[in-house]
């Protein structure tokens, strides 16, 4: 058995939607279809979802939101028209709002059902395309799959439960079309995993059902080692490991949630990233283990929107507790970081810039000065993060010999160097300014250089 998630590119439009069916249509072995919500058809356009998230956003302050729900059904009438289908979707999402602002939840609950008619509306459409082409499919709630999930609205995490409720697919001789992004708590209120999370849902289904390959269906043919709008034609990367996509995905690879890959890593399940517009091509294969041949680097990511806050306070290592008091004041403050590297007297914490907005660093500084009688701490803005990738570098000599040659002939300066603990990744912190030319010398060293 196959689990198939097609993302927002991949249906996007009719058009799309035809490639879709003709994929599964291709390989009997592809019985669990997961969908995302339609994307966008041009760079231009508007994804569904965020259609959704302005129409909730209307209600909530009691504005009008007729327009934004009439710009959510003229995207699937003009899907449902082409693939020659009939407006019941189009009257279950009327009926599927109006009984979502009728209910008595409260407004974040309301707001997750809202932003998760774009999946379950496209999952109808499929099943109904797919049963219109001659094929025994069928649309599937994710409570009626087993898709059990924590009372978190917005960020909500698998139960264990679910894992056993979803192998019961198996006795299933249909294909079932389930939407992704979304699930149901036990009380039976529908919640969402974080943004992307479709993602999220093809490796749980994937899991639960033990599947022998989840596919992963998007508009790239395969991952690049690089990112391809700051070097003119990378080179793919074929085969990686789950620990090093799960790295390239944390900083800034977007073409899998970072969350994704987990229930498939514990399952071991493979994973393959294909490209809907090419289904023969090889794509990326994502394993447990794989045999490193050659360079040891597979690929580089950057990311932007981080600061880091820096505490100095001579004896610091000696003062009993003074790392857990800093990050208790953090978490006090609802704020979550990153890394924290450190020295002897000196202790940085790399933080998103959307963490600590400067009306919130203000309040944070002075409880640091207060609490904790640092010698200096000030916040530094505007950083970037770039990670170079790779299970065997642990392994081989001289990666960060020439990694920070590759910056400096960038004339880049290194405001953070980070290694973490597992040896799979060499993190450094730069300025946002100089991210893509220390990201184009990092891939002329490890990539260019190489051959």
């Amino acid at each position: 058995m196959k689990v198939s998630k097609f993302g927002g590119s991949s249906v996007a439009s009719a058009e799309q939607l035809k490639k879709v069916a003709s994929i599964i249509q291709d390989d009997s072995e592809r019985k669990v279809i997961v969908v995302s919500a339609p994307g966008k058809r041009t760079s231009d356009d508007v994804k569904v979802t965020d259609l959704l998230i302005n129409l909730g956003e209307a209600y909530v302050k009691g504005a009008s939101y007729e327009s934004q729900l009439e710009l959510v059904l003229d995207r699937f009438r003009s899907i449902l028209s082409e693939l020659e289908l009939t407006d019941k979707v189009i009257s279950e999402i009327k009926a599927d709002f109006e009984t979502v602002i009728s209910s008595d939840y409260s407004t974040p609950f309301k707001l997750e059902a809202i932003k998760s008619i774009g999946e379950d509306s496209l999952a109808k459409v499929l099943s109904e395309y797919l049963a219109k082409l001659g094929l025994n499919a069928t649309y599937l709630n994710p409570k009626d799959a087993g898709i059990i999930l924590s009372d978190e609205p917005g960020s909500a995490q698998i139960l264990d439960e679910s894992f056993q409720l979803l192998y019961k697919l198996h006795e299933r001789e249909d294909i079932v079309v389930i939407p992704g992004f979304f699930g149901y708590t036990k009380e039976g209120k529908l919640v969402t995993f974080s943004r992307g999370g479709s993602d999220i849902t093809g490796s749980i289904v994937a899991a639960g059902v033990k599947a022998d390959l989840y596919e992963n269906f998007t508009d790239v043919d395969s991952v690049y080692c690089v990112n391809p709008t700051i070097v003119d034609n990378p080179k793919e990367i074929t085969s990686l490991t789950y620990k090093e996509m799960r790295e390239l995905s944390y900083a800034g690879f977007s073409v899998f949630h970072d969350e994704a890959l987990i229930p498939a890593f514990k399952a071991k399940i493979p994973v393959c990233i294909k490209n809907t517009n090419n289904p023969d091509g090889l794509g990326t294969i994502i394993v447990s283990e794989k045999e490193v041949r050659g360079n040891p680097v597979v690929g580089i990511a950057s990311d932007t929107g981080f600061l880091s806050l820096y505490v100095s306070k001579y004896l610091m290592n000696r003062e009993l507790g003074f790392g857990r008091r800093l990050l208790h004041i953090l978490e006090d403050e609802d704020i979550s970081y990153e890394h924290t590297p450190s020295g002897i007297d000196d202790l940085s914490v790399i933080i998103r810039k959307s963490q600590l907005p400067l009306e919130k660093e203000a309040k944070v500084i002075e409880r640091i000065n207060q609490e904790l009688d640092p010698d200096l701490v000030y916040t530094e803005r505007d950083l970037a993060l770039i990670m170079i990738v790779g299970e065997d570098m642990n392994s081989t000599i001289g990666v960060a010999s020439k990694a920070t040659e590759a910056f400096s002939r960038a004339n880049v300066n290194l405001e953070m160097i980070n290694q973490g603990s597992s040896e799979v990744s060499l993190m450094f912190g730069v300025k946002e300014e100089g991210v893509e030319r220390a990201v184009r010398s990092l891939y002329e060293a490890f990539f260019v250089e190489e051959e």
